[in-house]
């Protein structure tokens, strides 16, 4: 699984969630908070786009990620480990 394809569902599950937003608004070096996310939103995100990308990263590891760049990082390390 590539980079892009992760940053490409991780995306599209944030416009999904978040009202007033488009993809090309995103900016991967920030944290989704700064993007608009509360916490439930940031679960939803990330819960989803694990289900999609049929990934299982353990919570204590999500909660050390400082942006949207370390969660793609992460995922993509987690995928390509299989």
């Amino acid at each position: 699984m590539t980079r892009d394809e992760i940053t490409a569902v991780l995306k599209a599950n944030i416009v999904d969630t978040l009202d007033d937003i488009d993809e090309d608004s995103i900016d991967t070096s920030k944290t989704m908070k700064e993007t608009g996310a509360n916490s439930l939103d940031i679960v939803e995100i990330v819960s989803r786009t694990m289900r999609q990308l049929k990934v299982k990263i353990p919570r204590s590891e999500l909660n050390q990620l400082e942006n949207i760049d370390a969660l793609i990082d992460l995922i993509e390390k987690t995928a390509n480990s299989k």
